[in-house]
């Protein structure tokens, strides 16, 4: 292996300031709710809005700002999402009696959350795609109440209309203009216009994803999401003109997302780099892109495929793509990914946005023990079971003895309270 291109390390340390920064918001909305939030509204996005659910004529409002074109792309992409999503659902089915002895019933059921909360970020970009990829899987799963936030254009008090739009095209029941830690915190905990949820999903800036992490235990989360990231096996076959807009698409979201490129070809690797400078010198978002690229962007030469599959799985990219001659040979060795993006004509910024697949992924090698956000996100499988009387006189007795072995004496006698005649 040779590294042609090296980048910095990224790790998902934070600061000590950060952490208590975001411990102070928490408690501060705990103890003073509202008051609290719209302080915060106004610090941070200069919102002075004192009613923080937006009504259904700013929801009107919005998608007269928008041309018929933005709003039926809108509408095409969600449709793609559902699909996939209630493909998805299929798959989660319930076993509601498996009988694996006379007398015994065991199963469970899928049971959706009762409420969710949709964190859709807003800073430098409307992100309104994020809206369709977390409220869709979210109403598709069945949870009674979708709630969906997003921080208000700065200056105003407004949440972007292409937000808002996506939204309600998404099925939210309930949207607030508030965001950032102090969100995170109201919809956790509740306070006099938000009720708490049980789950909050979608990705945010360093202090929403402290705060998710610090709130989690009070309310369920997806993960704790870091910067974007892209990472690509090529061959000497792949067009490095592709790769290079793959890896760019990815270093536009913020100063440290990643894109990597592991290749058998150092005349790739050379000539993705070379593209990548040409490339910049059109782009209009060039100046973050840049700042990404230099800093976290990475070219590995590798020996063969299967070396470059062992640095795939050790990293756990976000976004995997493979663009090699037979890219299918090498898929079923892969096995640390979010998503999987297969062929050179399977971009990854088709998941991002309509293919139907969630773009909402784990980052910072997280896909070693999770996959992105879907529609079992927002279910929960539990278990249930029925014992007749004849099953019980059999299985009672090995579970007192059982129970008597970890010296739990109550727990065997409440077995056998089971063999007593009545």
């Amino acid at each position: 292996m040779k590294i042609l291109k090296r980048s910095k390390e990224r790790t998902v340390a934070t600061t000590k300031e950060l952490r208590q920064g975001v411990a102070d918001i928490i408690e501060d909305v705990r103890a003073n709710g509202n008051a609290a939030l719209f302080r915060y509204n106004e610090q941070f996005d200069a919102c002075t809005r004192k009613n923080l659910r937006v009504s259904q004529d700013e929801i009107k409002e919005a998608y007269s700002q928008l041309t018929k074109q933005e709003i039926a792309d809108i509408e095409q992409a969600a449709a793609n999402i559902r699909d996939f999503a209630r493909a998805q659902r299929e798959t989660m089915r319930d076993l509601p009696a498996y009988t694996p002895k006379p007398g015994v019933t065991l199963g469970h059921k899928n049971i959706p959350v009762r409420a969710c909360c949709c964190y859709v970020p807003g800073g430098g970009y409307p992100l309104y795609s994020s809206a369709l990829m977390l409220a869709i899987p979210a109403k598709t799963a069945g949870v009674p109440r979708v709630a969906a936030c997003s921080p208000t254009m700065r200056g105003t008090n407004k949440i972007h209309p292409k937000t808002l739009v996506a939204m309600d095209i998404a099925g939210a029941d309930e949207i607030y203009a508030v965001g950032g830690a102090h969100a995170i915190a109201a919809f956790s905990y509740g306070t006099e216009q938000i009720a708490p949820v049980d789950l909050i999903v979608g990705p945010g800036n360093s202090y929403v994803t402290e705060a998710k992490r610090q709130c989690y235990g009070q309310v369920g989360i997806d993960f704790v999401a870091g910067p974007s990231e892209v990472l690509v096996i090529a061959d000497e076959t792949a067009e490095a003109g592709i790769i290079a807009a793959d890896l760019l698409a990815q270093s536009e979201h913020d100063r440290v997302a990643k894109g990597i490129v592991v290749t058998t070809s150092e005349a790739l690797a050379q000539a993705v780099i070379a593209e990548i400078e040409k490339q910049l010198a059109t782009l209009e978002t060039a100046e973050l892109a840049r700042a990404s690229w230099n800093d976290y962007g990475e070219v590995i030469l590798v020996d063969s495929l299967d070396e470059a599959v062992q640095i795939a799985n050790e990293m756990a990219p976000e976004h995997l793509e493979i663009q090699t001659a037979d890219s299918d040979a090498i898929t079923a060795g892969l096995y640390n990914y979010g998503s999987l993006f297969v062929g050179k004509y399977t971009a990854e910024v088709f998941g991002d946005y309509a293919s139907g697949t969630n773009h909402t992924l784990p980052t910072l090698r997280a896909a070693r023990y999770t996959g992105g956000v879907w529609v079992g996100t927002f279910l929960k499988t539990c278990t249930h079971q029925t014992f007749t009387k004849e099953a019980t006189l059999e299985i009672a007795p090995l579970v007192a003895r059982l129970a008597r072995g970890e010296g739990l004496e109550g727990h065997a006698r409440a077995a056998e309270a089971r063999l007593k005649e009545e």
